[in-house]
């Protein structure tokens, strides 16, 4: 058989009723890698990056499609929301959706969104639940998935529970531990971890899919607490294929004038340092996120970026995915 017969062949099975089958597993997006006040900040107006085309960042999410059924969630609510939900219906609607709707012509687009799974009550995680208000997107029944706290400062609080009452969002109470069942092999675990709680309590997540898994941390004092709460990270990092951690600052000394040792998150240094020990290919899952605007791991290119590579992990970056 020729070369082009046989490429002829292989082009005939992987078609069906005229197109090309696409990957059609489930996957997270990186919607936003930036602390709860963005990349630049508010009030920053010297800050170059404003007039940048490529300097701007949203504020940490992770998005979850599922093309088996057309359906897709968010990791947190964000004051980028309007953006971050174009974004993932955009990645949603690519590759393995474009083959369904031209397959399947007669079959409706998916729902605007299938749930959004809250981490904590700080104002880069939940704020972004007013755009599905009556002022803006008016929906109906969004699942909002939130620990017992959380949850009740919902319902407790404007104009959040407007939005319970107006049914634009159905809470939906987590449990730590207990994984949330969204389809074949698709599952969200909540975890606990240790972070100011002064509105509710804080959680990273776990997504498993039918063959990989993802961990979610955007927030937590420290490794250290963490590891009194009988948890080491270590041991979390390798039981998934991909973990995205608190990457909030660089070093201390970062921002000129203040001793930074008493913030509540892991320097990267830090977690660097911790991590070293690791195999290779335990480091090469590590992936940092939530920066805040000082952090110069923000700068793609800049020696703080290549620190973290040159120790075997990376930045998470905005549009990347990860299959499941």
């Amino acid at each position: 058989m020729s070369r082009i017969c046989l490429l002829c062949l292989v082009v005939v099975l992987l078609s069906g009723c005229g197109g090309i089958r696409r990957d059609m597993s489930p996957r997270v997006v990186v919607l936003g890698i930036a602390q709860d006040g963005g990349v630049p900040q508010a009030g920053s107006f010297g800050d170059r990056r404003w007039g940048e085309a490529n300097g701007q960042r949203l504020v940490v999410c992770l998005g979850l499609i599922d093309p088996r059924t057309d359906r897709v969630w968010m990791f947190d609510a964000t004051p980028d929301f309007r953006r971050q939900l174009y974004d993932l219906h955009a990645e949603a609607q690519g590759a393995a959706w474009e083959w369904r709707a031209s397959n399947r012509p007669g079959e409706p687009r998916p729902a605007a969104l299938d749930g959004i799974f809250l981490t904590h009550a700080h104002i880069g995680h939940y704020t972004g639940l007013m755009f599905l208000g009556h002022e803006s997107m008016g929906a109906g029944g969004v699942p909002v998935y939130a620990m017992p706290r959380m949850r009740g400062f919902l319902e407790g609080n404007g104009p959040w529970d407007q939005l319970v009452r107006f049914e634009n969002i159905e809470l939906r109470t987590l449990g730590a531990g207990e994984a949330v069942h969204l389809g074949e092999g698709l599952s969200v675990t909540p975890i606990l971890v240790p972070h100011r709680q002064e509105y509710s309590e804080v959680v990273g997540y776990r997504i498993d899919g039918p063959t990989r898994s993802v961990l979610y941390i955007p927030d937590i004092d420290s490794w250290e607490e963490f590891d009194a709460m009988g948890t080491r990270i270590e041991d979390m990092i390798a039981r998934v294929d991909i973990a995205y951690l608190d990457g909030t600052f660089f070093a201390n000394g970062e921002i000129p004038g203040r001793d930074m040792r008493g913030f509540p998150h892991p320097f990267i240094t830090n977690s660097l340092e911790r991590f070293a020990a690791l195999p290779e290919a335990e480091r090469a899952k590590v992936r940092f996120l939530h920066l805040n605007h000082t952090n110069p791991a923000l700068h793609p290119s800049g020696p703080a970026q290549g620190v973290i590579r040159r120790a075997g992990m990376r930045v998470a970056a905005e549009g990347e995915t990860e299959g499941l």
